[in-house]
């Protein structure tokens, strides 16, 4: 296993580089992309009693309307809601923050071109840049039309991986420790993802096609829903036939606030509500998601995306930027992004690295990228006192809702990052993967991860996804129409909670709604 040369702390490199694998409970030592100072026994016991589940449901708990401590920013009432910096960011932060915020609205171009610094799209690609799909740095939507190229959703790709491939790095760490996963491949031909728009003389790989079923669900008190379940399909392939053992996964852009603090979660604690075997007998089974580390050459605590498949906020940039946009970076350096062998004219079109930046977005570009999504602020919660809120808390707690979406965590003691040091958060979320069912499975497997499996998202900010994002549609594929869909569309470790939401009264589901809404 190689050993990082990137390590900061004696105990951390011993522990690193030695020949023994790993333990998950060792991962959690793991925290690389953090510079902690140790808690101490005062300190742990004080997060102990902060972060225990509450007991009166009659007023808000202490700072709950602060949900990201003191990086907490005011709540607007315009579409610029989820754009602001963290609300303890210093004067300095803040331009490192502009500059950052300048680069994730760019719109790339396609080489060569004049404009050096911003060249280099594609060959194929789904967006010009980041803020396209992250629209307002909300969540993205399916699309309008279908077959429409573009917008904020898209395809994943692979296939099993042959018999005769050679094991991947976390493929064999993984095996070391005893791990059993489906290994994987990005489609020979069409890659990791379907890029469904190109530069001028190479072709788009296709379009993806989604179609609707209706299916009605009663309710308690007389009331219905009705979800709508999604098929997916690939029209046009460009390249050749698809293969009938081709695994697709759709993918929506989710909302962007609060990633620095949950990137500054400690891993033992992340770790300390994992129960793979069910050991409690409690039906909630969240599996620790394990990655490997491009940056650290090392594996590690996967957090983000929604099968919790990246480890920092940095690899989530990176990849995103090389699949989606098409453009290298220092940790994905081929200048045709996500083209294939097989897509020789793909592989052989004019890109725009190799000039004084290296790659199409250098080194600091990309660390600007990344201190920006690190502080994208998180708004303060109204109504916290608010009769009906502080019911539907209740009943989110009563119905089993917070055994994945963990309220509240303390972020670690951080040396070089203020904006995420030490703050009681939010959240709603415990960062693990969780079997949802067979209704939302994508049938695709991903690093630890079934295809029945996803990590819990956060819950803060969804009730201004409509006045951010002009539309009310959740899940990883944009396939739920409101708040109420969604939670009826969890099945497997949920379905004891989805079950109870169903045979409620009305006048409690409603309260469970408006809870989940103010957060």
């Amino acid at each position: 296993m190689p050993c990082s040369s990137r390590i900061g702390l004696a105990a951390l490199a011993v522990l690193i580089c030695s020949a023994a694998p790993l333990t998950a409970d060792q991962l959690a030592l793991r925290d690389l992309h953090l510079s902690t100072i140790a808690r101490t026994d005062e300190e742990t016991a004080r997060i102990e009693a902060v972060t225990a589940s509450p007991t009166d449901f009659t007023a808000p708990e202490k700072f709950e309307a602060n949900p990201a401590g003191a990086a907490t920013v005011r709540r607007r009432d315009d579409a610029d809601a989820f754009s602001l910096p963290s609300g303890n960011i210093s004067f300095e932060g803040e331009l490192d923050f502009k500059l950052g915020n300048g680069l994730f609205r760019k719109l790339w171009v396609s080489s060569p071109s004049s404009t050096l610094a911003s060249d280099g799209l594609g060959p194929l690609y789904n967006s010009r840049g980041c803020q396209n799909c992250h629209l307002k740095d909300g969540r993205g939507h399916p699309p309008d039309i279908a077959g429409d190229p573009g917008g904020s959703m898209f395809l994943r790709l692979s296939i099993p991986a042959p018999e005769d491939a050679a094991a991947s790095e976390i493929e064999e760490y993984l095996a070391s420790i005893g791990q059993d996963i489906t290994p994987t491949r990005p489609d020979p031909v069409y890659g990791g993802q379907l890029q469904d728009l190109s530069v001028q003389g190479i072709p788009a790989e296709g379009r993806m096609r989604i179609t609707y079923d209706e299916i009605r669900i009663p309710l308690s008190g007389g009331e219905t829903a009705s979800l709508r379940k999604p098929g997916y399909s690939i029209d046009n392939p460009a390249y050749g036939p698809l293969r009938d053992d081709l695994m697709t996964s759709p993918r929506v852009a989710p909302q962007m606030i609060g990633l620095g603090l949950l990137e500054a979660i400690p891993a033992a604690d992340i770790l300390a509500g994992a129960d793979p075997e069910d050991s409690d007998g409690d039906g909630i089974s969240g599996r620790a998601q394990i990655a490997w580390s491009a940056r650290h050459d090392v594996p590690m605590l996967g957090r983000f995306g929604w099968k919790a498949g990246m480890p920092t906020i940095e690899e989530q940039s990176a990849s995103a930027f090389a699949g989606d946009i098409g453009i290298s970076n220092p940790l994905h350096p081929d200048g045709w992004g996500d083209c294939t062998k097989a897509q020789t004219a793909c592989v052989n079109a004019p890109h725009g690295d190799g000039d004084a930046r290296g790659t199409e977005i250098d080194a600091e570009g990309l660390d600007l990228v990344t201190f920006y999504s690190r502080n994208l602020g998180v708004p303060g919660r109204q109504g916290v006192d608010d009769t009906d809120v502080l019911h539907g808390k209740q009943v989110f707690h009563e119905t089993g809702c917070a055994d994945c979406h963990r309220p509240k965590f303390v972020t670690a003691r951080l040396r070089d990052r203020p904006e995420q040091s030490f703050q009681l958060i939010w959240p709603y979320t415990d960062m693990l993967l969780h079997d949802m069912g067979e209704g939302l499975a994508d049938h695709r497997p991903e690093g630890l991860a079934s295809g029945r499996e996803w990590r819990t998202p956060p819950l803060w900010g969804l009730g201004l996804t409509e006045q951010v994002n002009g539309h009310s549609l959740f899940l990883h594929d944009g396939r739920a129409r409101s708040l109420l869909e969604a939670v009826l569309w969890h099945g497997g470790e949920a379905e004891p909670a989805r079950d109870r939401v169903i045979s409620m009264p009305p006048g409690d589901r409603a309260a469970l709604i408006r809870f989940v809404e103010s957060l």
